[in-house]
């Protein structure tokens, strides 16, 4: 039986489960003179006797489907010829991915005949594998079931247990987000540590030239590479400048107008209309930035006599991933804006403020902690973007401070990087995982200004 079908069949006994742990407590019920006589409700009973039914199985189901793979292929590792078990690193995963594949029917020869030894085996494991899975799972589901249904009984504290179960739960489910999070950044961190190994850190950091193509033959001119990442980010600095440049005023003054001078008719109307705005795909941005933006610019600036135009440009790119971040800008300040207290204003108002005296003296400073939390979100957002920066900037890792030049970003670059066939142990693919890095901390950096702007002037205003 497949995991999704023997899932659904867990799901199943959960529900029967549920369904006579009530039927359970209701007849315990009738036999001390009525529901009132229950510690819980009797769906309380029902959800413990589902609890006790489905908590060890999806535990069991979840391991099993975790170290099946691991555990199967290294009982058949002495199968291969011994020239491969001193294999080691990609060598050794090849290996694997092609034994893999003659198992999954992808591949119909093998280029070693004892790997067909090792395929049979691995199925034959799998197999086993897969019925002992279910007869466990569906013993243990059902066995926990029985267990919860006998443990019924009119004093037993089921809403309280129930509660504790959720509890337990509702923790997990947010430990699920933290340990995904932090086995990224580890994976990431593996990989450019092995990256460094290949280039120094003092290169890759401070180096000023980005190629990262390296050729297989040592004698092809360039076949070294090079990986200096400081014009990746300063292409990604600039973008991201102009697109906040551009954004940061147009959003917060699109939020003041509709916050404290619109009539709800205006509000009802223009609001809807940004939200829809920030839903358009980026890549519909790209195409406006790279067929209507970037020729426009060009036409515009060589009017005035300004050669070298490059008809992709960071200019470009900027400006559009600026009309595609102010939606996100003026909902965040629309929001931060609303949530100032009416007291504030009625106050401004008492001692002879005017409106534009309100907004500027009161009601902005009263926001900033907000309204500074969503510029550097909407900063994030600027620095992670790659569609727009493809197809309106280009791909060159050019040094320059003209945004009228084109320019790549780090995002663009590590896309690129993975594109293709790729040997994940070659410094090209490897930095990719570096340059991830540094993306990270740097957006992590401005989370943080965020987080200690938001509490110092919190702490002011509150």
């Amino acid at each position: 039986m497949t995991t999704s079908s023997l899932f659904l069949l867990l799901i199943a006994i959960v529900v029967v489960s549920f369904i006579f742990g009530r039927k359970r407590s209701l007849e315990m019920a009738q036999s001390v003179g009525g529901i009132r006589y229950l510690h819980s409700l009797p769906n309380y009973y029902g959800l413990m006797a589902a609890a006790w039914a489905a908590i060890p199985g999806v535990l069991l189901l979840a391991l099993w489907s975790v170290f099946q793979d691991v555990i199967i292929q290294s009982s058949v590792t002495h199968l291969l010829p011994e020239s491969y078990l001193t294999l080691t690193g990609s060598d050794l995963e090849l290996v694997w991915a092609e034994i893999y594949n003659l198992q999954n029917g992808i591949l119909t020869e093998a280029s070693d005949p004892a790997f067909y030894v090792v395929v049979d085996a691995l199925n034959n494991l799998m197999a086993s594998s897969r019925m002992g899975k279910t007869i466990l799972v569906i013993a243990l589901t059902v066995l926990g079931g029985v267990w919860g249904w006998r443990l019924i009984k009119p004093e037993q504290r089921a809403r309280n247990q129930f509660e504790k179960v959720l509890e337990v739960l509702l923790l997990a489910s947010s430990m699920i987000a933290i340990l995904t999070t932090v086995g990224i950044v580890f994976s990431v961190v593996f990989e450019s540590i092995r990256f460094f190994h290949k280039v120094p850190f003092h290169e890759f950091v401070f180096g000023l030239k980005w190629s990262p193509q390296i050729a297989i033959n040592a004698e092809v001119a360039g076949s070294s590479g090079a990986f200096g990442a400081i014009p990746l980010f300063v292409g990604t600095l600039m973008i991201a400048a102009i697109a906040l440049l551009v954004a940061v005023p147009i959003g917060l003054m699109t939020a003041v107008y509709l916050v404290e001078y619109a009539s709800s008719k205006v509000r009802s109307i223009v609001k809807p209309l940004l939200e829809v705005l920030a839903g358009i795909p980026t890549v519909v941005y790209g195409f406006f930035a790279a067929l209507t933006m970037a020729p426009q610019l060009k036409s515009f600036f060589e009017g005035f006599g300004v050669d070298g135009v490059s008809s992709e440009s960071a200019l470009a790119a900027g400006l559009v991933m600026g009309i595609m971040i102010i939606p996100f800008v003026s909902s965040l300040a629309d929001d931060v804006i609303n949530a100032v207290p009416r007291s504030l204003r009625d106050g401004s108002y008492g001692l002879g403020a005017t409106k534009s005296e309100t907004v500027k003296q009161v009601i902005f400073p009263a926001a900033l902690p907000g309204i500074v939390s969503g510029v550097l979100l909407a900063a994030s957002r600027a620095i992670g973007e790659t569609m727009i920066v493809v197809m309106a900037a280009g791909l060159a890792a050019n040094l320059t401070a003209n945004p009228l030049d084109a320019v790549t970003t780090v995002t663009v670059q590590i896309a690129t990087l993975l594109v293709g066939d790729q040997e994940f142990d070659s410094a090209k693919t490897l930095a990719a995982f570096a340059l991830g890095l540094m993306l990270f901390f740097v957006t992590l950096m401005l989370n943080v200004i965020a987080l200690a702007v938001v509490k110092r002037f919190r702490e002011q205003y509150d």
